[in-house]
């Protein structure tokens, strides 16, 4: 399932796809900046900068996705919040 985000400067209207997950709600790429988007359960999304494609391409086929994010982009590409988490109603 693709969506689209509804937020933020860069990425405003990009593609994310769904994906299996207990961390990770959905993920994009946004090719004209080589970024990253990750949506996480919690409603954040951050922005992961200068990220190579084929690391999107391999997070997509990864049995565990948020051990994926864990892994191979946090901590090791910079970011952005381009939004909060959704605290509850």
């Amino acid at each position: 399932m693709i969506v689209k985000v509804e937020s933020s400067n860069d990425i405003e209207g990009k593609e994310m796809v769904k994906v299996e997950s207990s961390n990770i709600n959905a993920v994009g790429y946004d090719m004209s900046f080589g970024s990253l988007i990750v949506e996480y359960k919690s409603g954040s999304k951050y922005q992961y900068k200068n990220v190579p494609y084929e690391l999107y391409e391999n997070l997509l086929k990864a049995e565990s996705k948020g051990r994926f994010v864990n892994e191979n982009v946090k901590s090791k590409f910079e970011y952005n919040r381009i939004s909060e988490e959704v605290k509850g109603e």
